[in-house]
C-alpha cells in the first residue's frame, strides 16, 4: 500500500514581512555551502527555522524541505519522505526506489540509498535539502541511513539538519574533516542591535537602550523570550517596571517553557532538572551528592541535557560546571515552590531543606565555603551556618562574603544570636567591613549581656568571641584594600576585655591578637614601620600553636618589606608564609603570601619564574576560582604583555576584571582596568585607551582612593604625550613626582640634556635599592635619550647592558613601546654584532607593528597553507613546534601554561588531523607539509 504523502511537510516556510535582518549568521549558512552539512542545533524558541527559510528565501540554489514529526520514526515513511522532498527539485528522482520500499521485502537499506544517491549525481544543478525537527527521530536505523548518506553524498547536495538536539551522527568525524558548519545557541542569540530591532521594530515597542539592556541580559538573547517579554508588555502602562520584574515566573513564558520543554522530558529527568535547580551552578560530582535517586550519573545528565540544548549553559572549556539559563531557572524554582506548597506538612520544606544541606556537604568538602555557607542558610541549619562564617583562622565575610553573612545575621533573631554570643561580636565584625559603623557598639554589648547569663564554663566563649573579631580585622586587606569604618571600636571593645583579666598565657594571646589588628588598620594608610612592628609584636606574644594567626602576621610582614622595597626580606618572608598556611591548610594566606612572592619576582625580572607561580596560585584559588586571584591574573597579563602575547595579554586582564569586581568594597579592578587602557594604547586605541582612564581617575576622585592616582596619572602622561598636550602631560609628572614621565616630557620637548639630568640619579638610586624592574626601565630610557643627544657610543654601551637584563625575562615590550626611535638605535647594535638574536627577534616585531599601523587591514602573520582536510589552528601548531623540539607533554603545559589533559586532548586533535599514531610520525608528516 502506497503512503500517503502530506504536502505540508514539504512546504518551505514562508518568510516573515517584518524580520530581524541576521546578516552575520546568512553568510555562516552561506559560507557553509562548501561542507557537506550544516547543523543548527538550539533549545526551542532561538528562531531556527525562521533563519534557515529567511536564508533559502535569499540563496539562489533550489531546496527542498521537509517537516519532519515522530511518525517518521519508521524507516520506509522516512525515507518515502525524502524522496518525495527530492522530488520537488527533481521530478522523476527516486521513483523506481518508491515502489521498492513498498514491496513486503525491500532489500536492504544501504542498497536502497545506493540507488537513490546515483540518481542524485546525475542532478545538473547544486541544491539544499532541509530536514527540519530532527530531534523527534529517535530510530537509530534512521540515524545510520542518514550517516550513509553523509558519507556518500554527492557534491550537487547540502543538507541542512535543524534540531533542538544534537543527533546521533558522526559529528566529530565531520568536523575533523572539515565537512561541518555549526550554528549553535550562542551564534543564534540576539545581539543588542538586533534585540533593539527586533522589540522596536518588529513588536512595535518604544524600549529604552537601558530597558532593552535589561531585557537582553534577563533573557540572555532568547529570541522566544524576548518575544513572550514584548507580548507581556502589551497592556502595561509602566514597561520599565515590567522589564525589571520580568522572569521566568511570567505566565507566558511559564506556559511556553512548561509546553515546549520541561513535559517533552521524561520523568528522571524532570526530577534531575527540579532538585538541581536549587545550584546557581552545577558538576556532575556535586549533582550526585545533592540528587535522592543516585540510579542515573549527574555527568551523564548533564552530558545529555547539554546536548539536548535544554537550557543549560557551559560555564568553562572543559564542560565541567554548568549553569541554566536564567529564566528557565526561574521557571525550575517555582515549579519546586508550587510542589513544596502542595505537599501536606512541612513534608515539603523537608525536602528542599535536605537538598540544600547536602549542596552545603559538599561545596564544604570541597573548599568553596561560600556556597556552602548559602546552602546552609537556605535549608535553615544555623548550626552549620554558624560554624561556616567562623571560619577557620579567617571569618567567611573577610574572604568576599561580608553580604551574604550580613543579610543572614541580620535575619536571625536575637533569641538565637543570644545563644551564640560569638555571632553577636562577628555581627560587628561583619558590619566593620560593610562600613556600617552605626549599631557596632550595641552589638557588642549584646555579646556582653548574652555572656553574662552563661555557665562558669562557658566563659571559654569570651576569649572565642574575642578571637573571632580579631580575626575578622586581622586580614581585612587581604580581600578590601582600603579602610573600613568603626575599626578602633574593634581594638577598644577588646581592650576594655583585656583589662580585667589577669596577666596570663591568655593576656599575652590577647596582645598578640591586637597587635595584628593594628597592622592591618596601618596597611590602610601605608604606614610601613607600624605594619612592621605590630607584625613582629604579634609574633612575640601569640602563642606558637596559634598558627592560623600567626602565618597572617607573616604574611602582612612580608607585605610590609615588599612596600618598604626591602624585596629579598619580603620574599624570605612569603616563603616562611606559605610555608605555615600549607601545614595547616590555610588556603587564604597561602594564596595571599604566593600573590606576593610572584610580585616580589616579576620586580625581580623573573618573569618565567613569577608566570610559575601565577599559575600556581590560580589552581590554589579553585575552579571556579576564588576572586583573590584576580591578582594572579593580572601578573600574568602584565608578563603576556611583555612577552608580545597581547592575545593572553588581555584574556588574562579580562579575567582579573571579572573576578576583580566580585570583592565588595575595594578598588582592585582600577589597576585592571588601567592595564586594559595601556593594552589599548598599544593597539593604537588612543581614544579606546582615554575612555577608561577617564572612568577610572572618575571613580576613585569619587571614593578618594588616593594610592590609586599614581597607576592613573602615568598611563595619562602618556596620552597627553601621544596628543601633543606637553604642558598637561608635565603638570601631572610634576604633581605625582613621576622621575620616568618627567623625562618622557622632556624628550618630547626635546630637552634631552634635562631628561638626562633626571635619569642619572634616578639610576643610582634604583641601584642602591637593587630594583631590578626599574633599573631596566631606566636604562631603556636612558639608551634612547643618549641617542637622541648625540652620544652613539654611550647610547649602545647602555642598550648592551639592557639587553643583558631583558633577554633573561624574555622582555620585548619593554623595547618595542619606545618606538621608532629604539628600532634605529637596535639597528645600529646588530650591525656592532651585539646580541643578534635577540635583537632580531625584537626587530621582527617592530617590523609586525610597522605594517600594522601602515595598514588597518593587516592581520597577524597566519601560519603556511595546509593542505588538510581540516588545518591546524595556531594552538595546535604551537604545540606542534614544541613537540619537535622533543618537550614532553609536561613540560609543553609548563611553556604554554595549559593543562595536562588540554595538552594530551591538543595531541589527539593534531594526531587526527595529520593521520598519524604517534610523536615521531607527526613530526615527520608536519616537515613533509612544510608545516615545521
Amino acid at each position: 500500500m502506497t503512503i500517503p504523502i502530506i504536502s505540508t511537510k514539504l512546504y518551505i516556510p514562508p518568510t516573515r514581512t517584518r524580520v530581524v535582518l541576521r546578516p552575520r549568521l546568512i553568510e555562516r549558512l552561506n559560507e557553509g555551502l562548501h561542507s557537506k552539512l550544516t547543523l543548527v542545533s538550539a533549545s526551542a524558541g532561538f528562531g531556527k527555522t525562521t533563519l534557515v527559510s529567511e536564508w533559502l528565501a535569499g540563496c539562489e540554489l533550489p531546496a527542498a524541505w521537509l517537516s519532519l514529526d515522530e511518525g517518521d520514526n519508521d524507516q520506509t515513511r522516512f525515507l518515502t519522505y525524502l524522496i518525495a522532498a527530492l522530488q520537488t527539485i527533481a521530478a522523476n528522482i527516486g521513483e523506481g526506489v518508491f515502489a521498492v520500499l513498498q514491496s513486503p521485502q525491500p532489500p536492504a537499506t544501504e542498497t536502497i540509498l545506493t540507488v537513490l544517491l546515483n540518481e542524485i549525481s546525475t542532478i545538473p544543478h547544486n541544491f539544499v535539502l532541509v530536514l527540519d525537527d530532527y530531534h523527534v527521530i529517535d530510530a537509530k536505523t534512521i540515524d545510520h541511513a542518514l550517516t550513509f548518506l553523509l558519507e556518500h553524498l554527492p557534491p550537487q547536495m547540502h543538507l541542512v539538519i535543524i534540531t533542538r538536539e544534537d543527533p546521533n551522527l558522526s559529528l566529530a568525524r565531520l568536523r575533523v574533516r572539515g565537512q561541518l558548519t555549526e550554528l549553535r545557541v550562542a551564534d543564534l542569540c540576539f545581539t543588542s542591535f538586533e534585540a533593539t530591532a527586533f522589540l522596536n521594530q518588529v513588536m512595535d515597542l518604544n524600549l529604552s537602550p537601558e530597558d532593552i539592556t535589561i531585557l537582553e541580559t534577563q533573557t540572555e538573547g532568547w529570541i522566544a523570550g524576548l518575544q513572550l517579554a514584548a507580548l507581556s508588555m502589551q497592556g502595561h502602562k509602566d514597561a520599565t517596571r515590567f522589564i525589571q520584574s520580568f522572569t521566568g515566573s511570567h505566565h507566558f513564558v511559564l506556559d511556553y517553557l512548561v509546553e515546549e520543554v520541561l513535559q517533552q522530558q521524561s520523568e528522571s529527568v524532570q526530577a534531575f532538572l527540579l532538585h538541581t535547580s536549587i545550584l546557581d551552578r552545577l558538576c556532575g560530582p556535586l549533582c550526585d551528592a545533592v540528587l535522592f535517586d543516585s540510579s542515573a550519573s549527574g555527568q551523564e545528565i548533564l552530558t545529555y541535557l547539554e546536548r539536548a540544548n535544554l537550557f543549560i549553559v557551559p560555564l568553562d572549556n572543559d564542560r565541567r560546571w554548568f549553569r541554566y539559563h536564567h529564566l528557565f531557572a526561574d521557571l525550575l524554582r517555582q515549579r519546586v515552590n508550587q510542589s513544596i506548597a502542595s505537599s501536606t506538612g512541612n513534608e515539603g520544606k523537608g525536602v528542599l531543606a535536605e537538598l540544600h544541606k547536602r549542596a552545603s556537604v559538599w561545596f564544604e568538602e570541597n573548599g568553596l565555603e561560600i556556597e556552602a555557607f548559602h546552602h546552609a542558610v537556605a535549608a535553615n541549619d544555623v548550626e552549620r551556618a554558624s560554624r561556616l562564617v567562623e571560619g577557620e583562622g579567617i571569618p567567611l565575610h573577610i574572604r568576599g562574603g561580608v553580604t551574604p553573612v550580613l543579610n543572614w545575621l541580620k535575619s536571625l533573631p536575637s533569641v538565637v544570636l543570644d545563644a551564640r554570643p560569638s555571632l553577636w561580636v562577628m555581627y560587628a565584625s561583619a558590619l566593620v567591613i560593610a562600613g556600617q559603623p552605626t549599631g557596632i557598639e550595641q552589638k557588642f554589648q549584646a555579646a556582653e549581656a548574652a555572656l553574662q547569663g552563661a555557665k562558669l564554663d562557658d566563659k571559654t566563649n569570651d576569649l572565642v568571641g574575642l578571637i573571632a573579631s580579631g580575626r575578622a580585622t586581622l586580614a581585612l586587606l587581604v580581600i578590601t584594600g582600603q579602610p573600613a569604618a568603626g575599626e578602633e571600636q574593634i581594638l577598644q571593645a577588646t581592650e576594655a576585655a583585656l583589662q580585667g583579666t589577669d596577666p596570663d598565657d591568655k593576656t599575652n594571646e590577647l596582645v598578640g591578637l591586637i597587635a595584628p589588628i593594628r597592622a592591618t588598620l596601618a596597611i590602610s594608610q601605608y604606614q610601613v614601620e607600624t605594619i612592621i612592628a605590630q607584625s613582629l609584636r604579634a609574633l612575640e606574644y601569640l602563642h606558637p600553636d596559634n598558627l592560623p594567626v600567626r602565618t597572617a602576621a607573616t604574611w602582612m610582614l612580608g607585605h610590609a618589606y615588599q612596600l618598604k622595597g626591602d624585596r629579598a626580606a619580603a620574599m624570605q618572608t612569603y616563603t616562611d608564609a606559605i610555608s605555615i598556611s600549607q601545614k595547616i591548610e590555610h588556603n587564604i594566606i597561602t594564596i595571599a603570601a604566593t600573590i606576593g612572592l610572584g610580585n616580589v619576582q616579576e620586580g625581580e625580572n623573573q618573569l618565567y619564574l613569577a608566570a610559575q607561580t601565577y599559575r600556581r596560585v590560580l589552581q590554589l584559588a579553585g575552579d571556579p576560582p576564588q576572586p583573590v586571584a584576580c591578582e594572579a591574573h593580572l601578573g600574568l597579563a602584565r608578563i603576556f604583555y611583555e612577552w608580545n602575547d597581547m592575545k593572553s595579554a588581555e584574556q588574562h586582564a579580562q579575567e582579573s576584571l571579572q573576578l576583580a569586581k566580585q570583592i565588595e568594597n575595594t578598588d582592585r579592578f582600577v589597576s585592571c582596568e588601567v592595564f586594559l587602557a595601556r593594552l589599548k594604547f598599544a593597539h593604537g586605541d588612543m581614544t579606546g585607551a582615554a575612555a577608561i582612564i577617564a572612568k577610572a581617575d572618575h571613580f576613585v576622585r569619587q571614593h578618594n582612593y588616593v594610592y590609586q592616582m599614581p597607576e592613573i596619572a602615568a598611563v595619562q602622561v602618556l596620552t597627553l604625550l601621544h596628543q601633543g598636550n606637553l604642558a598637561a602631560a608635565a603638570h601631572l609628572a610634576q604633581t605625582h613626582e613621576f622621575p620616568i614621565s618627567q623625562a618622557r616630557v622632556d624628550l618630547a620637548r626635546g630637552d634631552t640634556s634635562e631628561a638626562l639630568a633626571v635619569l642619572g640619579p634616578l639610576q643610582v638610586q634604583m641601584e642602591a635599592r637593587d630594583w631590578k624592574d626599574e633599573q631596566l626601565k631606566v636604562m631603556v630610557l636612558q639608551a634612547v635619550a643618549l641617542y637622541m643627544h648625540g652620544e652613539k657610543d654611550k647610547a649602545l654601551q647602555m642598550l648592551a647592558a639592557a639587553l643583558v637584563q631583558a633577554e633573561k625575562g624574555g622582555f620585548i615590550r619593554i623595547f618595542v613601546d619606545e618606538g621608532t626611535l629604539m628600532a634605529e638605535l637596535l639597528s645600529e647594535a646588530a650591525s656592532h654584532g651585539i646580541m643578534p638574536g635577540y635583537i632580531g627577534k625584537l626587530l621582527a616585531v617592530f617590523v609586525a607593528e610597522k605594517r600594522k599601523s601602515e595598514d588597518k587591514s593587516y592581520q597577524s602573520p597566519t601560519p603556511p597553507a595546509q593542505p588538510l582536510i581540516e588545518p591546524l589552528s595556531e594552538r595546535e601548531l604551537n604545540i606542534l613546534k614544541l613537540i619537535s623540539q622533543g618537550l614532553s607533554n609536561h613540560e609543553i603545559s609548563e611553556r604554554l601554561f595549559l593543562a595536562l589533559s588540554t595538552v594530551k586532548g591538543h595531541n589527539r586533535i593534531i594526531f587526527d588531523k595529520l593521520e598519524v599514531q604517534r610523536r615521531t610520525e607527526a613530526v615527520a608528516r608536519a616537515r613533509e607539509l612544510g608545516l615545521l
